[in-house]
């Protein structure tokens, strides 16, 4: 039987210049630490960071997140978004980052109703880096409404596995991060605008949220490529998001196909270099005639 999921995408935003106030605390991305290799010679290595950070909303302990910290500020604004805690930007009136406690306080307006009711309810998911989604973000997906229009053709997409390939960074030095891209789709290809890597994919997607949220860039007309799995919660994420074209590196599971295909998104696994699987979306995609 098809799970049934309700997703309501955030409302439009009132001011389109509005910012909350935000630290911008980024955390070194790589350390260097010694190893020594299969010769017994010793090799300074680079390996990636990791840093517990706690959020609180208006003074209330949420949830401790372990990230990269290359993104502190946008990650507990996606967080709140992707989470429905919060419904717009205009919500937050800041985000304050202090590494010292490993804490990030976000102050919002007029406070999150039912708060405690939300987080009472809790699905542990196989997110790797955080793996708690709360109230009903998994209840019903049948509002969600994906512009049926948008299309990607086949060169589009190898040119969004080019473009990422040279971004991986952090990857590419330490690994041990996965990484996300949110990029235009147009036929002369994709144009990534923004790249962020962290310790877990999920932190990835939600510090893109976040930054969407901050620029007022809309999800329609984009596509989203990760290098995780398609879970179910990635798949939701996307969705509301509004961001109808899911590219992955790696594989998917069986409830983030069912979620796909119920809100009709296409997905994309497997893909590197010119290799890709279509699982669902068919219809979108474009095969040079």
């Amino acid at each position: 039987m098809l799970l049934r999921f309700t997703i309501h995408l955030p409302r439009a935003s009132l001011n389109k210049h509005y910012r909350p106030h935000l630290s911008n605390a980024q955390r070194p991305l790589t350390y260097t630490v010694d190893a020594r290799d299969e010769l017994g010679r010793q090799v300074p290595t680079a390996i990636a960071g990791e840093h517990p950070l706690t959020l609180y909303v208006d003074k209330r302990e949420i949830v401790t997140l372990m990230t990269l910290g290359a993104a502190p500020e946008a990650l507990a604004i996606g967080y709140l978004r992707n989470q429905r805690l919060v419904a717009g930007i205009e919500d937050i009136v800041s985000v304050q980052v202090d590494w010292d406690v490993n804490a990030v306080a976000v102050t919002t307006r007029n406070g999150i109703a039912d708060l405690d009711g939300r987080m009472e309810k809790r699905t542990v998911t196989t997110g790797c880096g955080q793996g708690t989604v709360y109230g009903a973000l998994m209840d019903d997906v049948s509002a969600v409404r994906l512009d049926p229009e948008v299309r990607i053709s086949e060169a589009t997409l190898y040119s969004l596995l080019e473009g990422v390939r040279h971004l991986e960074s952090v990857y590419k030095q330490a690994g041990a991060v996965h990484g996300c891209a949110l990029a235009t789709n147009t036929p002369a290809g994709a144009h990534i605008i923004m790249f962020i890597e962290d310790v877990g994919r999920h932190n990835a997607v939600d510090a893109i949220a976040g930054r969407m949220w901050l620029d007022r860039i809309e999800g329609a007309d984009k596509l989203f490529y990760t290098t995780g799995r398609l879970t179910s919660e990635m798949v939701i994420k996307c969705a509301q998001m509004g961001i109808p074209i899911l590219v992955s590196r790696s594989g998917l599971t069986q409830m983030g196909h069912e979620i796909a295909n119920a809100v009709g998104m296409t997905m994309i696994g497997r893909a590197t270099g010119k290799h890709y699987l279509l699982f669902t979306g068919a219809e979108r995609f474009r095969k040079p005639a």
